[in-house]
């Protein structure tokens, strides 16, 4: 329960002697007026740097709301989130969760729902494979701020160098031989930049669509694990190999954030990545490769399917926030149209949240400021999260797996692949630990015998 901020004023005026009677009611007017704060989790990427920069559009168009921000690093912000809402903590009262928590915390009470939105909040707009994902039982419990895919970025300046033409489809292979061709030796630039950092939604985020693509799945049709599978030891072994060999200096650090600093420098000829850095990698502000960005689809190997995420950062607002009317009236104005022209108009139409609303995309500002657009929402469109695998599998999500006890699993595996990675263990070994830890925490769940 939060403090009362009106409890304080008010006790003051009293204890005073003497006080006139007009004194009192100005004091309980003010008392009155006095803003209720809400306080917002969010994670430290561009998008919400910005929506945290335009607190004083938010507050001076809802006088009687104030915002306290709360930004953390990703792997943290899951830890703190995940633990306030399962204890029913109610330090926040809005949450900034992804397509996984949303339908999995819903049905568990955990989150309010959203419904009966205003008109002006044009729900139908939405983009429906993002609104499907943070939904349960035909409700929406998260309104999407920004959403994504994957695809490969690369400098267009090298390609043309060493005389390497994209194809409309890259192969892995070929990835790994454009990579050997442009990394530079000396460490200027690396063949190729990849997540390592640790975690189910950093490492492993592109690690499962690398071993979709590769034929593999986390489970088979009876929930048994097939983490040790030929498919995921070839697929982690062609990834250790890769930055290995053509990958900047310390990949095993590198999330997100990190490599999008890289490539922004010029230190990466490709990565491949959220369809989310499109826009700040194509602001000459930004980033100094602007004039030589390209970008083609997130790479196959055996098959294309699983090849690239589907994600969606979205804010809800827990069931124990004691402030769920203004959290509500925040949520929805974040992730409004009219945000999203506020953004436009105040930082320009390549930083406009992408990926979740059709008018965005219909938006001719929007396109003739970011050429990428049409490839981002095509992208979005075709990631399906019921059929991500080669061989069938009994679970929703492409780069995760729909289930409570994934992100315990996904953050083992995830730390797994890293010490692979940095050499501490052999791929062998790092899958085998992890298939063992994945049996254990399935059978306990009551999945297999």
């Amino acid at each position: 329960m939060k403090p009362s901020y009106t409890l304080r004023p008010l006790c003051a005026a009293l204890s005073r002697p003497l006080v006139p009677t007009s004194a009192l009611v100005l004091a309980l007017g003010a008392s009155a007026a006095q803003a209720e704060t809400i306080t917002v989790a969010t994670v430290n990427n561009n998008d919400m740097v910005i929506m945290q920069s335009l607190t004083e559009e938010f507050e001076k168009a809802h006088p009687d709301i104030t915002l306290d921000w709360v930004v953390l690093e990703e792997n943290v912000l899951r830890q703190r989130m995940t633990t306030d809402i399962a204890t029913q903590g109610g330090q926040f009262d809005v949450m900034t969760i992804g397509s996984y928590e949303a339908p999995i915390w819903a049905e568990r009470g955990w989150l309010e729902p959203l419904d009966d939105l205003p008109e002006s909040y044009q729900v139908d707009d939405l983009l429906g494979p993002v609104r499907d994902g943070l939904s349960h039982e035909g409700s929406l419990y998260a309104l999407p701020f920004y959403a994504e895919s994957s695809m490969l970025y690369y400098r267009k300046d090298l390609f043309a160098e060493a005389g390497i033409e994209m194809p409309e489809q890259p192969i892995w292979n070929q990835v790994r031989d454009w990579a050997e061709t442009l990394h530079d030796d000396d460490g200027e630039v690396a063949g190729i930049c990849l997540r390592g950092k640790p975690g189910w939604g950093e490492n492993m985020a592109f690690v499962s669509t690398l071993t979709n693509t590769f034929g593999g799945r986390w489970f088979d049709m009876d929930w048994n694990a097939q983490i040790d599978s030929p498919a995921w030891q070839e697929a982690v072994a062609f990834y250790v190999d890769l930055l290995d060999n053509y990958g900047p200096a310390g990949a095993s650090s590198n999330g997100f954030n990190e490599n999008l600093a890289l490539f922004s420098r010029g230190n990466c000829a490709m990565w491949v990545d959220a369809t989310s850095a499109a826009g700040k990698l194509f602001d000459a502000d930004e980033s100094q490769v602007a004039d030589q960005l390209g970008f083609a689809p997130a790479p196959v190997a055996e098959t294309p399917k699983g090849s690239h995420w589907l994600w969606a950062w979205a804010l809800a607002i827990p069931a124990s926030s004691d402030a769920k009317d203004a959290a509500r009236q925040f949520v929805t104005w974040a992730t409004s149209p009219e945000y999203v022209a506020l953004v436009g108009e105040r930082e320009g139409w390549t930083s406009v949240p992408p990926g979740t609303r059709q008018s965005t995309y219909d938006n001719a500002e929007y396109i003739e400021a970011a050429p990428f657009a049409s490839f981002v929402v095509d992208a979005i469109s075709k990631a399906d999260p019921l059929d991500s695998s080669l061989e069938p599998n009994p679970y929703v999500g492409v780069q995760f797996v729909g289930i409570p006890e994934f992100q315990a699993i996904g953050t083992q595996v995830g730390q797994m692949v890293a010490s692979a990675l940095t050499g501490e263990t052999s791929v062998e070994q790092a899958l085998s630990a992890a298939q063992r830890a994945t049996e254990r925490t399935m059978e306990r769940a009551g999945y297999t015998d």
